[in-house]
């Protein structure tokens, strides 16, 4: 039996980032949560030279957009359950359309159309200056898994 997450609770921002915070790379990457609830994840990281893939260019390196977009989609399916699940990436295909603007924060969100008891499925679009030009966009799927204790 399938589940769908278009309605369902908002999970306290604190939460979010707390969790965000114990990733060791999200901390590293400054990954900053904007919005968490079951209708969807937004995610940020700010543009940093220690992030560039290429110096003459400035532009940051795919797998910096590729972590935001990753940890982005695992946060939604986390909370796309109440209680919130543990989760870990089951597959992750990402397609680049083009260079993030140098200088420029990366944005992202991430929203579950469809779940099961065991997955989620979510889909994700990064941008930077201009969301209407997306910089990637990605299709993941992720376990799904109770937290130690809770209840179903």
């Amino acid at each position: 039996m399938s589940e769908t997450t278009e309605t369902g609770p908002t999970f306290p921002l604190s939460q979010a980032q707390a969790f965000i915070e114990a990733l060791p790379h999200a901390r590293a990457l400054g990954m900053r949560i904007e919005a968490c609830g079951a209708a969807g994840v937004e995610m940020s990281m700010a543009w940093d030279a220690r992030f560039v893939g290429d110096p003459e260019t400035g532009v940051i390196h795919g797998g910096a957009v590729s972590a935001l977009m990753d940890t982005a989609a695992g946060t939604m399916a986390m909370f796309s359950r109440d209680p919130p699940a543990v989760t870990a990436t089951l597959g992750l295909r990402i397609d680049y359309m083009r260079s993030a603007t140098p200088g420029e924060r990366v944005r992202c969100r991430a929203v579950c159309f469809h779940r099961t008891r065991s997955v989620a499925f979510i889909r994700v679009t990064a941008w930077d200056d201009d969301a209407a030009r997306p910089v990637a966009t990605a299709t993941g799927s992720f376990t799904l898994d109770p937290l130690p204790g809770a209840r179903r």
